[in-house]
C-alpha cells in the first residue's frame, strides 16, 4: 500500500497549517478539529472496525484470526491516514443484523462490511463513500440444473439469504419461498442437501464463495440491483464521513484503491472502475 502518500495527500488536504507545523506526514491529534472523532482516534493511536469475517476476498477469518480481504484494505486505508498503525486496528465481526446496532451503540468506530447505502439505513447512522458498486444475483449448483438465470425464473425453488440483508428485501419482491441463516456461507449446506436450490447476494460476495468451494457451485452471470457499499459511521458525524470520503478520493487517485482490490478481490474479479463519492 502507498500508505505515507495516502496520509499525506488526505491531512494536507485537511489541515495543511498543522501538517507544516509537525513536520512530517504522519497524521496526530494536532492535524485534526479540536474535538473532532479523528482527533480523538489519532490522539487514542486505536480505532475499531467492524467487517465480515466469513466472505471470502472481503472480509475472511485467515489463519491468524484476523480479517483478510477488500473491505479489510479500505479500513486500513482509513486508519493509515489517521496515523493509526495496522497492529493498532481492533477488528470485530459483524453480521448483516448487527451492523447498525454496534455503530449506534459505539461498539464499533466504523463499519467496512459488503455495506450496501440505502436510504433506511441512512435514518439511523451515515455512509462514507461508496467504494465500490456490486450487483445481487444467484449462486447456484454447477451446470444450473433448475435453470435459474434472474428473479423470474426462481419459480417454485428455494433461495437461502441472510436474515435482515438488504439481499432479502430485494428477493422478497420476487418470491416468499426463503429461507434465512446467520452468514451467507451458511447457504451452502442447504444447496448441497437439497433445501434450497439456490442462495442470493452480491454477485462478489458470491464470488468468493465460489472460488472457496471448488467446483461445485456457480454464479448467474446477471445481476437485478445496484449494491453501493459504504462505509457506516455514527448519524450525524459530519467532519469524519467528510474525512472518510477525502480519504477514499485520495485512494482512488494515488493507486492505492486499486492495488487494495487487485490484491485481494482482484484475484478473481476484474478491477473496475472506483465510484464516486456521494457527499450528501
Amino acid at each position: 500500500m502507498k500508505r505515507n502518500k495516502l496520509v499525506a495527500a488526505t491531512v494536507a488536504a485537511l489541515a495543511l497549517p498543522a501538517l507544516a507545523a509537525c513536520g512530517g506526514d504522519a497524521a496526530t491529534e494536532n492535524d485534526f478539529p479540536e474535538g473532532s472523532t479523528m482527533a480523538q482516534l489519532a490522539s487514542d493511536q486505536k480505532i475499531t472496525i467492524g467487517t465480515k469475517f466469513d466472505q471470502p476476498l472481503f472480509g475472511l477469518a485467515g489463519p491468524t484470526g484476523e480479517p483478510e480481504g477488500f473491505d479489510v484494505e479500505i479500513g486500513k486505508l482509513v486508519a493509515d491516514a489517521l496515523g493509526i498503525p495496522e497492529e493498532n486496528i481492533e477488528w470485530v465481526e459483524t453480521v448483516s443484523q448487527n451492523r447498525e446496532p454496534f455503530i449506534e451503540q459505539g461498539n464499533v468506530d466504523i463499519v467496512v462490511a459488503t455495506y450496501t447505502i440505502n436510504d433506511t439505513r441512512k435514518e439511523v447512522i451515515d455512509f462514507a463513500g461508496p467504494y465500490y458498486t456490486a450487483g445481487q444475483t444467484f449462486l447456484v449448483p454447477k451446470g444450473n440444473p433448475d435453470g435459474i438465470t434472474g428473479p423470474d425464473a426462481l419459480g417454485d425453488t428455494t433461495t437461502c439469504t441472510v436474515t435482515g440483508s438488504t439481499s432479502e428485501k430485494n428477493v422478497r419482491e420476487y418470491t416468499e419461498n426463503i429461507i434465512t441463516v446467520d452468514k451467507y456461507s451458511d447457504c451452502l449446506e442447504p444447496i448441497r442437501t437439497g433445501q434450497a436450490q439456490s442462495m442470493t447476494t452480491d454477485n462478489v460476495i458470491l464470488a468468493g464463495l465460489v472460488d472457496q468451494s471448488g467446483d461445485e457451485f456457480e454464479v448467474v452471470s446477471e445481476t437485478f440491483t445496484s449494491e453501493p457499499y459504504g462505509i457506516g459511521l455514527a448519524k450525524g458525524d459530519d467532519e469524519f464521513r467528510t474525512f472518510i470520503n477525502d480519504v477514499l478520493e485520495a485512494s482512488y487517485g494515488d493507486g492505492s484503491w486499486a492495488e487494495a482490490w487487485e490484491s485481494t478481490a482482484g484475484k478473481v474479479l476484474d478491477t473496475p472502475e472506483p465510484p464516486a463519492v456521494d457527499r450528501y
